[in-house]
């Protein structure tokens, strides 16, 4: 690999009138896979055990979404403009069909870009997220600590990501500790935080897909790509429960669910994660 996690420098591509910014490391050949990070994140919060465990076998691509971190325009305030400027990034990359991992948010808009965009969609991988009209969190701390923000860094303090994506137990905090100093390896050509317009308006279209429309969980017919779904055995954020309705819903699905973990059971089980999403996307079923 010419390029890792952290050495990928970030580039920029013109696509609906926003400048994307994007890293692509990894295989040069093969089918890239396209990841879609979580409530407010960049490119940098993403776990380089992750990136990289896939980059070894295959192109990979991070970005920011329109109005995110490093690159240009205003956030959208629903899921279905977000997908739609995904595919236009991704076309203007010159890629007719992409894998794409959702986590979080993410999960929302790659369920959106396989219904609206499906020709693009290869497979699926979705993690810690739900279908539209999902059950919301319960936890009367989710609110509190996803809105707070450390004052000098102007992301979310470790205590509050603890607290959020990890379980209380020893086991999980300690990887979760272990997961905050990976996510900061990369020193030079960081994206900055994301503003508060992108906080605001990922928070309208989170709740405008918390909504139900019709009749309930219909549209999972819909989604005809293999789809992988993923989450901790105890998620907070985006209920267990949820990856469970996908499941069933989705035609094609596969559910792994991880011990001892939360909605970040990707970061606390990186290699084995990895390792289960590579049998899959390398599947013929």
């Amino acid at each position: 690999m010419k390029h890792t996690h952290v050495t990928a420098p970030t580039q920029f591509v013109e696509a609906g009138g926003i400048r994307f910014a994007y890293r692509r490391f990894g295989q040069e050949t093969g089918l890239p896979l396209v990841f879609m990070p979580h409530f407010r994140a960049g490119m940098d919060h993403w776990d380089p055990a992750v990136t990289d465990g896939f980059a070894a076998n295959r192109p990979v691509i991070l970005f920011d979404n329109a109005g995110v971190a490093s690159s240009s325009g205003e956030t959208p305030d629903t899921i279905e403009a977000m997908a739609d400027h995904a595919a236009a990034f991704i076309a203007e990359l010159g890629l007719s069909r992409v894998d794409v991992l959702g986590f979080s948010i993410g999960g929302y808009i790659a369920q959106a870009l396989a219904l609206r965009h499906s020709a693009v969609v290869r497979r699926l991988v979705l993690v810690g997220t739900g279908p539209r009209g999902g059950e919301p969190s319960q936890d009367p701390k989710v609110g509190e600590y996803g809105a707070s923000t450390d004052p000098r860094t102007g992301e979310s303090s470790l205590e509050a990501f603890l607290y959020l994506f990890f379980r209380p137990s020893e086991a999980s905090q300690a990887a979760g500790k272990a997961f905050w100093e990976r996510r900061h390896q990369r020193k030079d050509d960081v994206d900055p935080p994301s503003s508060p317009q992108t906080m605001k308006a990922q928070r309208a279209a989170i709740n405008a897909w918390l909504e139900v429309r019709g009749e309930r969980y219909s549209e999972l017919k819909d989604i005809t790509q293999p789809t992988l779904v993923v989450n901790g055995n105890h998620d907070i954020m985006i209920p267990t429960i949820n990856a469970y309705t996908l499941s069933q819903g989705i035609q094609k699905a596969q559910l792994i669910i991880y011990p001892d973990s939360g909605h970040a059971s990707l970061f606390q089980y990186p290699e084995l994660f990895v390792a289960h999403s590579e049998v899959f996307l390398n599947g013929s079923r």
